[in-house]
């Protein structure tokens, strides 16, 4: 079974029960930080790096689209993911604990 189809089975087994306490919510962010996360940066990374390969023989702006832009803004895009889930944990664990 693949890691995706256990985290959706995961969360699928959780809904269903209609009891959406704060224990589930940390799981999911956490999954999604530990396990989403991993994936999809190796997903960008691996398109970031073909299409600046292309980009060596392209001219104008399809150039600059592959060698910059798209490559900035898929960077970009990721970190922010980190950031907010890294942050979201953070501020769920220093609640937690002073709670």
């Amino acid at each position: 079974m693949s890691k995706w189809t256990e985290i959706r089975d995961d969360i699928e087994a959780e809904i269903s029960e209609m009891k959406i306490d704060e224990e589930v919510k940390q799981t999911v962010t956490q999954k999604l930080y530990d396990v989403v996360l991993p994936s999809l940066q190796k997903l960008g990374d691996g398109f970031v790096d073909a299409i600046r390969e292309q980009s060596k023989t392209e001219t104008g702006w399809c150039k600059l689209r592959d060698s910059i832009f798209l490559p900035v803004v898929i960077k970009v895009t990721l970190w922010l993911i980190e950031l907010v889930l890294s942050k979201t944990i953070a501020a769920t664990a220093a609640q937690t604990a002073t709670a």
